[in-house]
């Protein structure tokens, strides 16, 4: 039987980031054997990711890579935001994130095949951290964008944007500030879906015949309520975060700017995930 010294087992714990008494229980059942200790410590991680694959990953932040004329944005979700901050996480969703954008993949599940430059697949690290960390962890989305000039801006952990634009780099950056702000659903009118204008007509048109005012004034108000609407969720028609007395589409025009798309993540956003953030006893998160 190898003697199990204390310089292996701080090997291991460097190597590992478990516990001590968890590695030298490991060193002990491997003989000392250092690289089958680790072998046996994955297999074991394995076991229990699949343990905190059931715990509901509601916190994280959104990492962005860029590379030349492209860039990434990728939300991978914890269930802490003390985890969010840690740096074993961000690097391992920086790591993601770069490996999806060099493979033009945006798909959550093929980027978890993807191989990274230890050898590893993106599952496999995914792995190794949750048995590091002790929380699921989950690469949840991601979406590139690509463009002339991209401005990119993040409000803290939990908010991203990309904004492909192109003319002064000065207010490609505020508009990617004000994206972050204001959280627009289209860059114009024009491009707002339809299905969100049906919805807010069809709204509009209750609240208006409950009025019981004639059909042509219900009609005035359902297009004033449709206009109001369109005017807060297209991006030109905003008031513009760095001088509010000014539109969007002002400031673009007297800059020689033209905003061609944009995308923003912000943690936990879509109604899936709010209904889990509710199961958990969180209130919406916006």
């Amino acid at each position: 039987m190898t003697a199990i010294t204390a310089s292996m087992v701080k090997e291991l714990r460097d190597r590992t980031g478990l516990a001590m008494m968890e590695c030298k229980k490991a060193l002990t059942e491997a003989n000392g054997d250092i690289e089958l200790a680790i072998d046996n410590l994955r297999k074991s991680g394995q076991a229990k990711a699949a343990k905190k694959a059931g715990n509901i990953a509601a916190d994280g932040a959104i990492t962005i890579v860029q590379d030349g004329n492209k860039a990434i944005l990728v939300e991978v979700n914890c269930q802490t935001d003390f985890v969010a901050k840690d740096e074993n996480f961000s690097n391992f969703a920086h790591t993601v994130a770069a490996a999806a954008l060099a493979a033009g993949e945006t798909d959550a599940a093929k980027i978890a095949e993807l191989k990274l430059a230890d050898g590893q697949s993106v599952e496999e690290a995914r792995i190794a951290l949750v048995q590091k960390i002790g929380e699921n962890i989950q690469v949840r989305r991601a979406k590139i964008v690509e463009g002339e000039q991209l401005a990119i801006y993040k409000h803290g952990l939990k908010i991203g944007v990309v904004v492909s634009y192109t003319g002064d780099a000065d207010t490609g950056k505020g508009i990617a500030m004000h994206v972050a702000a204001f959280n627009p659903v289209a860059v114009n009118a024009e491009a707002v879906p339809a299905d969100l204008i049906a919805k807010e007509k069809e709204i509009a048109e209750a609240k208006a015949l409950e009025s019981g005012k004639p059909a042509n004034i219900v009609e005035k108000m359902v297009t004033g309520s449709v206009e109001k609407y369109l005017n807060e969720v297209a991006l030109d028609r905003q008031m513009y975060v760095i001088d509010n007395e000014k539109k969007v589409a002002d400031v673009l025009k007297a800059t020689g700017t033209n905003v061609a798309n944009f995308v923003r993540f912000e943690v936990g956003e879509d109604k899936k995930k709010k209904a889990e953030l509710k199961e958990m006893g969180v209130g919406d998160t916006g």
